[in-house]
C-alpha cells in the first residue's frame, strides 16, 4: 500500500515522454510503472486524456521582496503563484528585500518572514557586496544556494554592486567554498556613457542599455571564470551578441553556465508600445531577431535554463500614467505564466516537452544542486505540475496571484493551462494552510 498513484498516459521523465503511472509514498516517488500496471494506493489519481503530466518546475530567480518591500511582492503572494504556474520550488534573491540577504543575521530575518506562509518549497541565494567578503563563508554553512552580485549599480542602494577587483576577490573566495556565483552582467561604465533613457519611446530606452554591456561585462566574468576557477552562472542573458563567447567559453570546459528569460522568449522591442513600461526590464528586451537568436542558444545548450527573473513592483513605480522608461521600475512580473509562456514559443519552434521540462525544471534543479528537484524517478520530491498543452487562456492581470496586477503578459494569448500542482505528494490548495519548506543547500 502507497499513499498516491498518478497515471498518465502522458508523462515526461528522464528517458522521454511516455505513459506511466507513478507510484508516491512519503512524499517521494517510489516507483514509475507502465501506465496499465495495478498498484494499490489510497489514492489514484487518473489524467485527463489531454494532460501531461510534468515535474514541477524550479525558478532559481524569483524577488519575493519580503520583508522591506512586501507592498512589492510577499511570500504567500509570489508561492501562490508560483503553485499556480507549476512551479514548486523557487530560490528567493538577496534583494530587493530589506535587509538585503547579505549575513547570516539577514538570513534569518528573511528565514523568520517566509516561514508558515510558503506554499511550496523556498531556498535562498545569499549576496556578494562591498565589504561582505567574510561573510560569504558563513551564508555558505548556513545552506544559501550560492551567492548573487552586480556589476553595475543595482537599482537599490542597501545592494551595492562589486567593482574588478572586489569580484575578483569574491570569485577566489567562492571557488574556495565549491559554491556558485550568479552574476548580473552589464558594464557599468558602458551604460554610463549611452544616452539616457527618459521618456516614453522605447528605443530611447533600448539605446540606453547596449548590447555592448552585456558583451563587455561577460568577458570579464569568463576572464575571471578562468582565473579563479570559480562556478559562475550569468543571469538574465538578453543580448545574443554574447552568445558566441559564451559557447566558446563552455568549449573551453570553463565552469560556466548562462540563463535566460520567458520575456526574451516571448516580446521584441518592435512590438513594445510607446510609454508602455510594464515591459521595462534590465537588460532590456530586445529585436525580434536577437530573440529568434536566443531560441536558438537554447537549440543548441549554450543558453542551459530559462527562468522568471520575477521582480514585480507596486503599480506606481511603472508610472504607467507617464510611461516614462527612464523613471520606471525595471522588472518583469510573470512568475505565474513562465511555464505558459514559453511552451506557447517553444512549440511553434518545434520544441516539445521534454525541451521545456530540461530548460525550467531538471536544469534550475542541477543547478543549484537539488538533485532530487525537477525531475519523476525513483527518489524525487513527489512535485508535480499537471499540464494541458493544448488548451489556451488570456492573461487577465486581475487573475493573477501575484500581489500587484501588472504585467506585460496582459491580454496575450498563452498556450497550455495548469490544472493542478503537487508539492511532495500533495495537491497544493491555495486556500488552505501552505505546505512549502524552507530548503537548504545540501539538506534533503
Amino acid at each position: 500500500m502507497t499513499d498516491l498513484v498518478i497515471r498518465a498516459r502522458r508523462a515526461v521523465t528522464p528517458s522521454g515522454e511516455q505513459p506511466a503511472a507513478v507510484v508516491v509514498d512519503g512524499g517521494r516517488v517510489v516507483a514509475v510503472v507502465p501506465y496499465d500496471e495495478v498498484v494499490v494506493a489510497d489514492r489514484v489519481v487518473d489524467l485527463a486524456v489531454d494532460e501531461v503530466l510534468l515535474p514541477g518546475l524550479v525558478d532559481t530567480h524569483v524577488h519575493v521582496n519580503e520583508p522591506g518591500r512586501t507592498p512589492w511582492e510577499g511570500f504567500t503572494t509570489a508561492t501562490k503563484a508560483a503553485a499556480k504556474g507549476g512551479v514548486t520550488t523557487i530560490v528567493d534573491m538577496p534583494l530587493n528585500s530589506i535587509p538585503p540577504t547579505v549575513s547570516v543575521a539577514a538570513l534569518e530575518v528573511k528565514r523568520a518572514a517566509a516561514r508558515d506562509q510558503t506554499w511550496v518549497d523556498v531556498g535562498f541565494w545569499g549576496g556578494a557586496v562591498p565589504g561582505n567578503l567574510a561573510d560569504l563563508r558563513l551564508l555558505h554553512d548556513d545552506g544559501v544556494f550560492g551567492f548573487k552580485c552586480f556589476l553595475l549599480p543595482s537599482g537599490v542602494d542597501e545592494f551595492p554592486h562589486l567593482e574588478p577587483a572586489e569580484l575578483a576577490e569574491a570569485m577566489t573566495e567562492i571557488a574556495d567554498l565549491g559554491a556558485l556565483l550568479v552574476v548580473h552582467a552589464e558594464d557599468g561604465h558602458t551604460i554610463e556613457h549611452a544616452s539616457r533613457p527618459d521618456g516614453r519611446a522605447y528605443d530611447a530606452f533600448l539605446r540606453s542599455r547596449p548590447r555592448d554591456a552585456e558583451g563587455l561585462a561577460i568577458a570579464r566574468v569568463v576572464d575571471l571564470t578562468r582565473a579563479t576557477g570559480a562556478r559562475t552562472h550569468v543571469v538574465h542573458l538578453s543580448s545574443s551578441d554574447a552568445l558566441a563567447a559564451i559557447r566558446s567559453a563552455c568549449a573551453e570546459g570553463l565552469p560556466l553556465s548562462v540563463e535566460t528569460c520567458p520575456h526574451y522568449l516571448t516580446f521584441s522591442a518592435e512590438e513594445i508600445p510607446s510609454g508602455a513600461t510594464q515591459f521595462k526590464c534590465c537588460p532590456p528586451i530586445r529585436e525580434a531577431q536577437n530573440r529568434e537568436a536566443l531560441w536558438g542558444g537554447l537549440a543548441d545548450g549554450t543558453i542551459a535554463t530559462v527562468v522568471s527573473d520575477h521582480s514585480p513592483c507596486t503599480a506606481d513605480l511603472k508610472h504607467l500614467d507617464t510611461g516614462d522608461f527612464g523613471a520606471a521600475w525595471g522588472g518583469i512580473a510573470s512568475l505565474q505564466l513562465g511555464l505558459s509562456a514559453v511552451w506557447t514559443g517553444a512549440r511553434t519552434r518545434g520544441h516539445d516537452l521534454t525541451d521545456v521540462v530540461r530548460w525550467m525544471a531538471r536544469g534550475p534543479a542541477q543547478q543549484v544542486g537539488l538533485a532530487h528537484k525537477g525531475l519523476i524517478a525513483p527518489g524525487g520530491d513527489a512535485d508535480f505540475a499537471v499540464f494541458a498543452p493544448d488548451d489556451s487562456f488570456v492573461v487577465d492581470p486581475a487573475r493573477l496571484e501575484h500581489r500587484n496586477p501588472v504585467t506585460p503578459y496582459a491580454g496575450e494569448t498563452l498556450r497550455g493551462v495548469v490544472r493542478s500542482t503537487w508539492l511532495a505528494g500533495h495537491e497544493i490548495d491555495t486556500h488552505t494552510a501552505p505546505l512549502g519548506r524552507l530548503l537548504r543547500r545540501g539538506e534533503r
